[in-house]
């Protein structure tokens, strides 16, 4: 996915990336991964999804301290639902090894993003990635 333009969110403190709820608006949660685990075919679930550095409300761009999702490229993947923690972590996994098979450089960060499209939640996950 090409992300042709950065979203911009509002830091929201103690926010939890798998206690979203409808109704919550749009969230983004920035995770940073292991290393080790960043580029595994088949990583340690437990190590994933890494450190939360970032959690916020979506915000219009104007104003206040705000944290830029870039604009990028992205391997990218959603579901038309609220996803668990495991669900969460599955998808992250299915994504990095997708991204290994098509031999995609990736960052170390994680994104998961919740917002409610065409009357139901979505969850979302995003990889930083380029082509080796």
């Amino acid at each position: 996915m090409n992300l042709l333009s950065a979203l911009y969110y509002a830091p929201e403190k103690g926010a939890d990336p798998f206690a979203y709820r409808e109704g919550d608006g749009e969230m983004l949660f920035c995770f940073e991964l292991a290393q080790a685990q960043a580029r595994e075919f088949e990583p340690e679930k437990m190590q994933f999804p890494g450190t939360l550095v970032f959690a916020g409300k979506a915000a219009d761009g104007a104003g206040g301290h705000l944290y830029e999702f870039p604009r990028g490229h992205y391997l990218f993947a959603q579901r038309r639902e609220l996803l668990h923690r495991e669900a969460i972590i599955d998808m992250a996994v299915e994504i990095q090894q997708e991204g290994l098979w098509q031999r995609l450089l990736f960052g170390e960060k994680l994104y998961l993003r919740y917002l409610f499209e065409d009357g139901c939640s979505v969850t979302q996950l995003f990889r930083p990635c380029a082509e080796a």
